[in-house]
C-alpha cells in the first residue's frame, strides 16, 4: 500500500509504499476512502505535539470501509463504512475511563499520533474505537466529521444552552459546528483574520447573524465563545466579549502562549476551559446529530500524494472549509 508518512518533526512528509498490515485481536482493517486534513495534524508534524511515534502516518479523520476483521470483532462487518476518530484507545481501567472521562486517560492512544493514521490506502483500526457512518454525506464531505465535527460538538456542549454564540476562527470545525448550532435556533457571531472578506462572506451564507474580525467587536455581548484558532491572544478578546456568566471554550490541541490580562475581564464569574480530545459517546451522540442535520460541507479533496500541499495550505490559514485526502 501507498502512506505518507513523517520521519521527523518539521520535515515533509515521505510517500512510501509498505506492507497492507493484518488486524490483531479486536482490531478492523480499513480500505481508506479519505482522510481530513486537521490542524492537529500540522501540530504533529511541525513539532507543536511533542512525542508522537516516529515514523508515524498521520490522519485522524478517516472514512473507509472494512475489509479485514480481527478476532473477536463482532460489532462491524466486512463492507461496512465507518469513521476512524482522534481516540485511538484507552486502559479502561484508571479513574478518568471509569468515570466517564475516557478523554483525560493518561494512557490513551491516539490516531495519526501514537497510532498510524489515515494518510495512507488502509488503516489499522481497534474495532471499539470505530463509528458506522450513517450520515448521506459523501466520503469526502464525512471525513471532517470525525474531529472538526467532534471537538466542534464537545466544544458546543461545554458552551451549555446559549442562544448567542460568538465562534473565533472559522475553519472546519467553525463551519460544521456553526449550522448545528444554527439548526438548534442559536446565533452565531464569526470571528475571522482580520481582513478575510472571503470567510466572512462563507459564514454569513451559512447563517451566521454577524461576522467580522478578530479585532472587531459583535455587535451584541455573547453568552459564550468558542476559540477554534490556535491564537492565545484571542482568549482576552473572546473574555471581554462575553457576559458576566458566559463561557469561553478553547477547542484546540495547541494554542499560542495566552498573554498577560487583568482579572476583571475575567471576573463576575466567566468561565475559561479547554477542551482535551473527545470521548467514545461524543462520536455516538455527534454522529446521530450529523445524520438529521442538514450540513452544507465544504470540503476539497485532494490526491494523498499531494499531503504536504495540502498541509501548507493550512499553515498558510487561507484554507475555507476543509481539506481532505483521497487515496
Amino acid at each position: 500500500m501507498k502512506a505518507m508518512i513523517l520521519e521527523r518533526p518539521g520535515a515533509p512528509l515521505k510517500r512510501v509504499e509498505t506492507d497492507i498490515p493484518v488486524p490483531g485481536a479486536g482490531q478492523v482493517l480499513v480500505k481508506v476512502a479519505a482522510c481530513g486534513v486537521c490542524r492537529t495534524d500540522l501540530h504533529v508534524v511541525d513539532g507543536e505535539l511533542d512525542k508522537p511515534k516516529l515514523p508515524i502516518v498521520p490522519g485522524h479523520e478517516i472514512v473507509g470501509y472494512v475489509a479485514a476483521l480481527g478476532s473477536g470483532v463482532q460489532t462491524l462487518k466486512l463492507g461496512e463504512r465507518v469513521g476512524i476518530p482522534w481516540l485511538g484507545g484507552t486502559c479502561h481501567s484508571c479513574r478518568f475511563c471509569r468515570s466517564g472521562r475516557e478523554n483525560l486517560c493518561d494512557d490513551a492512544r491516539f490516531t495519526g499520533y501514537t497510532l498510524d493514521g489515515g494518510y495512507a490506502d488502509y488503516a489499522l483500526a481497534s474495532a471499539e474505537y470505530c463509528f458506522a457512518l450513517t450520515t448521506a454525506l459523501s466520503d469526502v464531505e464525512a471525513a471532517p466529521l470525525l474531529c472538526a465535527g467532534l471537538i466542534g460538538y464537545r466544544s458546543l456542549k461545554f458552551a451549555g444552552e446559549v442562544k448567542r454564540l460568538g465562534i473565533y476562527g472559522f475553519g472546519a470545525a467553525a463551519h460544521i459546528i456553526a449550522q448545528v448550532a444554527i439548526h438548534q435556533g442559536r446565533e452565531v457571531f464569526a470571528f475571522t483574520r482580520p481582513g478575510d472578506i472571503a470567510a466572512q462572506r462563507f459564514a454569513r451564507r451559512l447563517g451566521a447573524t454577524w461576522a467580522g474580525g478578530s479585532d472587531e467587536q459583535a455587535p451584541e455581548t455573547l453568552e459564550a465563545a468558542i476559540i477554534f484558532a490556535p491564537v492565545g491572544s484571542l482568549v482576552p478578546q473572546a473574555l471581554r466579549a462575553v457576559e458576566k456568566g458566559g463561557t469561553v471554550v478553547l477547542g484546540g490541541i495547541h494554542m499560542s502562549d495566552i498573554p498577560a490580562m487583568p482579572y476583571e475581564i475575567l471576573w463576575g464569574e466567566r468561565r475559561l476551559r479547554s477542551v482535551a480530545n473527545l470521548t467514545r459517546q461524543d462520536a455516538i451522540d455527534f454522529l446521530a446529530i450529523a445524520a438529521k442535520t442538514p450540513i452544507e460541507m465544504h470540503a476539497e479533496a485532494l490526491p494523498l500524494e499531494e499531503a504536504n500541499v495540502a498541509l501548507d495550505r493550512l499553515r498558510s490559514g487561507l484554507v475555507t472549509g476543509a481539506l481532505v485526502l483521497v487515496p
